[in-house]
């Protein structure tokens, strides 16, 4: 009896420890839905009920395989230990407000980032607030802050749980004493202060996944409840307007943006304070040619327009003559503009080309007063202060060198380095590459590599291929000490620039958005049939890895080229194109994936969807699938049903893990010691992977 006992325990040891992995089954519950002539059957829309048990029992099961096999992977190659040593650099970027400087800081490895401050920046920072002064219990991250033009106050954004949803609190300066002020129910706002309170926005919110509708400004006054707050705009016959709003820095002028995507066109107004009746009055409606307004100048409106879908110009105009404008800079073929600062007599301009950065300083009547070419992979930003600065701070980065802080003198246009930047490796022996290679069209397509020096082109090298390509976002560099940590290992790090991103301008990105959308994902492919054909890897050696749109990228990249990759690991991704425009904020973008209520869009929305597209006769790449639990920018559901099909595949041997990270949303993990887990998990799970043969 005793011998029989023993081996029913060591079945069982076997079964839930010694085993690598063992795809959970998920129980089908096939509902069907017809799109036209088209009947699609959805066998795991049960899993969109984030609440129910079975669901709930469902996620936990996943997340205890993924962090036994993950803590596993991430121990064999070290990841962890070397990624933790590696983010920990030291550097100090500040965020200049009137005469403040804030910044946000670990007060310890397990907490969220606090506020701390300070007005001159060789004293040290003192603390502020910290997530526990809003709430001892929830899960709080600070996310933006605004100061008055008197610097008595300061409004926090902030969030609970990763959720887009935010609220807004008044602290006074410098004491932190917070206010009785609290304004809830705010999304995808910022915070614009006029006197002695702020404007701000909201949604209606249905659920937790509801459709984000019927956007609204209001104007807070100190002091007053939120239900005293006056309502400044709402377009109440169409839930599907969206706004955005600033006051210029002299507070003379309120601007309001009214973004209509469905309908393909916008609306600016304003209100002038200074005049006898400050209403909002309309100051350029119906154009259709994107315009945003960044400031006052002598009367006159700063602005930048992307006007005839080129890649930003500079130009003023004034309120009383809002159709004639005089050009500062014009708009550059090769370089995309980034961002533009509007200084007391100065204008301070950004772009990039293809991964390198490009500072530019004007007068107002647009003469060239200086300019900065940065290598290429890096980044540029910061740029933070007021209008009558004469200096700003701003940083360089890489994805393999972190911040590296200046401050900038707009007048001499001397740099000076803030402080050193401190890592705990050689990044001298790590070099950059740009090529170009030929997509499936042979439209030619940017890719910038990144690896150790003496790299031997063998086709046996680890590499991993990333991508973003979507809305027209431009993809800039940032410090990842996963990727330096891939590097030392012998590994290569390769970014594709593909259509749809917005890194080689405006035509660029619609080339790869709506009937466009499989550019995108031809260029990647392209970008993985490059790398393998010119001997930097092999199909057994490929991992390939993005968030969001770029984890739609690679999903997709997975379903219609199984053979091409080893590893895929798709981050907050949408997965389920069809049902993606019914949740949150899916209907905001309808312009870049299209919609089910077209014939010819759904049709190349079913082409695509990942979810859809799992064929039970193949063994598709090694997946880790990532998503949070809050994430209300893509439902994490789009996870479950992606992974839930997988596993489900008879066909699936390679393995397929979900990893669903707690009280976080589209951006992870929050905390210190979080961070370096996430990273750890997908290095680790990359590198145990190409590893073995």
């Amino acid at each position: 009896m005793k011998k029989y006992l023993f081996i029913i325990y060591l079945f069982i040891f076997q079964l839930f420890f010694g085993q690598d992995y063992y795809p959970i089954k998920t129980s089908k519950k096939p509902v069907k839905d017809k799109y036209f002539d088209t009947i699609i059957v959805d066998e795991y829309r049960w899993l969109e009920n984030i609440g129910s048990l079975e669901t709930i029992k469902w996620i936990k099961a996943q997340n205890k395989m993924a962090q036994r096999y993950l803590k596993k992977t991430s121990n064999k190659t070290n990841s962890f230990l070397s990624i933790d040593k590696l983010k920990n650099t030291k550097y100090s970027y500040a965020i200049k407000k009137g005469s403040y400087y804030f910044n946000l800081f670990y007060p310890s490895l397990y907490e969220r980032p606090a506020l701390y401050y300070t007005t001159d920046l060789k004293r040290d920072y003192e603390q502020i607030l910290e997530p526990a002064d809003i709430s001892a219990t929830g899960v709080i991250n600070i996310k933006s802050f605004e100061i008055s033009k008197n610097e008595k106050y300061l409004a926090v954004l902030f969030g609970r749980g990763g959720s887009d949803w935010s609220e807004i609190i008044v602290i006074d300066l410098p004491s932190g004493k917070i206010h009785s002020d609290h304004i809830k129910g705010v999304k995808f706002s910022n915070i614009a202060w006029l006197g002695n309170g702020f404007f701000y926005a909201t949604y209606d919110q249905i659920d937790k996944f509801g459709v984000t509708l019927n956007n609204k400004v209001y104007y807070h006054k100190l002091g007053t409840p939120q239900s005293a707050d006056k309502l400044i705009f709402a377009r109440r016959n169409d839930p599907f307007a969206d706004f955005e709003f600033l006051t210029t820095s002299d507070e003379r002028f309120f601007i309001l943006k009214e973004i209509n995507e469905n309908k393909g066109f916008i609306n600016l107004f304003y209100i002038d304070y200074t005049s006898q009746n400050p209403v909002l009055k309309p100051l350029l409606y119906k154009i259709k040619d994107d315009i945003d307004i960044l400031d006052n100048q002598n009367d006159q409106f700063v602005a930048v327009s992307y006007k005839d879908e080129t890649n930003g110009m500079i130009f003023k105009f004034s309120p009383q003559n809002p159709k004639k404008w005089h050009l500062i800079a014009p708009a550059y073929k090769q370089s995309v503009m980034l961002r533009v600062i509007p200084f007391n007599d100065r204008i301070v301009a950004v772009y990039q080309s293809n991964q390198q950065p490009i500072l530019v300083v004007y007068d107002y009547e647009g003469k060239v007063l200086y300019k900065l070419e940065l290598p290429h992979g890096t980044s540029i930003g910061g740029f933070s202060g007021s209008k009558n600065d004469e200096e700003l701070l701003f940083y360089i980065q890489s994805y393999t060198i972190p911040k590296v802080v200046y401050k900038f003198n707009i007048k001499t246009f001397k740099r000076k380095l803030l402080k050193k930047t401190g890592v705990s490796f050689d990044y001298k022996n790590i070099v950059y590459k740009n090529i170009e290679y030929y997509s499936k069209d042979s439209t030619k397509v940017p890719m910038i590599l990144v690896y150790k020096k003496g790299m031997k082109l063998n086709g046996n090298n680890p590499v991993i291929l990333k991508a973003y390509g979507g809305f027209g976002v431009v993809s800039s560099p940032y410090y990842d000490p996963g990727i330096v940590h891939f590097i030392n290992k012998g590994g290569i790090f390769a970014f594709a620039n593909i259509r749809g991103g917005g890194d080689k301008g405006v035509q660029w990105a619609i080339a790869g958005k709506g009937k466009n959308k499989q550019n995108s994902f031809d260029d990647f492919i392209a970008a993985a049939e490059f790398l393998i054909k010119h001997k930097y890897t092999s199909p057994d050696n490929l991992a390939i890895t993005g968030a969001s749109n770029g984890g739609l990228v690679v999903a997709v990249a997975a379903t219609q080229r199984p053979d091409l990759f080893k590893v895929v690991v798709p981050v907050v991704a949408p997965l389920d194109m069809l049902r993606f425009e019914k949740f949150t904020v899916g209907r905001f973008h309808l312009d870049e994936y299209g919609t089910v209520n077209d014939s010819l869009s759904f049709k190349r929305l079913l082409h695509y969807s990942p979810y859809h597209n799992i064929k039970e006769g193949v063994n598709y790449p090694a997946m880790l699938v990532l998503t949070s639990e809050n994430d209300d920018r893509v439902p994490p559901f789009h996870s479950y049903k992606f992974v839930a099909k997988l596993q489900n595949n008879p066909m699936q041997s390679n393995p397929v893990l979900l990893k669903v990270e707690k009280s976080a949303g589209h951006y992870g993990a929050s905390n210190y010691v979080g961070n370096v887990r996430e990273r750890a998990d997908v290095y680790g799970f990359i590198l145990y992977h190409l590893r073995k043969k």
